[in-house]
């Protein structure tokens, strides 16, 4: 399991991720296979991931903290490296 380590945090890894970065708006920008039922329209018209009422995204398993359409997921999300300076950023911010 990939261990990344920010400056001053703690190491993270595939374990202890906890899905900070499910808490931002993800726009869907590219075709990736993400199923219809966690698509939404912004106020734009832009397509995004959809968030559930608490601010999550619905492709997020509460129980696992796993995205449930890992393989499909938005380009965006791909792109946003786990232990990235952006990912203990959003840590920082929601733990």
């Amino acid at each position: 399991m990939p261990t990344i380590t920010g400056s001053d945090e703690p190491p993270v890894t595939c374990s202890t991720c906890l899905a900070c970065c499910c808490r931002l708006e993800v726009m869907l920008i590219t075709d990736t296979g993400v199923p219809e039922r966690y698509v939404d329209t912004d106020s734009w018209g832009g397509e995004v991931m959809a968030r559930l009422d608490d601010g999550w995204c619905a492709a997020l398993d509460r129980e696992t903290m796993l995205c449930r359409i890992y393989e499909h997921r938005p380009w965006v999300c791909r792109e946003f490296e786990m232990g990235s300076e952006d990912c203990l950023t959003e840590r920082a911010a929601h733990l």
